[in-house]
């Protein structure tokens, strides 16, 4: 596998798309594709989009900000649970809505940062990890989109686990 450096364009680029994904996986769908889980305190794609929300809101930006700002203290501790009564009785519609929205604010701010190669290399504390730098917390944010949206696919293949039979043996998501 090959890897290469951060690349603020396409980390961009793929921020950009993760609306457009959820959509395309949650819009739509009978309720027990979105509320199903892989078990017990593990989120179901409907808890995943309202995490997904708060993190628009407290996390990535916010985080971004208090780096460029060079603020010596750590960041605020972010609230992994906070969708339970944040998103409580929102519709996936509205909730997809909303991520989206937050989303296209974000990434305008992002862009709007105008960020060099050099301000990547800038660190703030994390309040568990300890020092991180903002390339680090930018190619976060993608790769903790994409994690989410496999745990949602593997929570959706889940309603026909069953139902699939003996091909569960060639069907690595189960």
């Amino acid at each position: 596998m090959q890897q290469d450096e951060f690349h603020l364009d396409e980390a961009v680029a793929m921020l950009g798309q993760t609306p457009a994904r959820l959509s395309a996986l949650l819009a739509d769908v009978p309720e027990r594709w979105v509320r199903l889980t892989e078990g017990a305190d593990i989120w179901s794609p409907y808890d995943v989009i309202g995490h997904l929300i708060h993190g628009e809101r407290t996390d990535w930006i916010p985080r971004a900000q208090h780096i460029l700002a060079g603020e010596p203290r750590p960041f605020d501790s972010f609230d992994r649970t906070a969708q339970f009564v944040a998103s409580q009785g929102q519709s996936v519609p509205d909730l997809l809505a909303a991520f989206a929205e937050l989303r296209r604010e974000n990434i305008a701010v992002l862009v709007g940062m105008n960020l060099k190669r050099a301000d990547l290399d800038r660190t703030g504390q994390h309040p568990e990890l300890g020092e991180v730098r903002l390339g680090q917390l930018l190619a976060t944010w993608v790769v903790h989109d994409l994690d989410h949206l496999a745990q949602i696919v593997r929570s959706m293949a889940l309603v026909y686990a069953e139902e699939v039979g003996p091909w569960r043996a060639y069907l690595a998501i189960l």
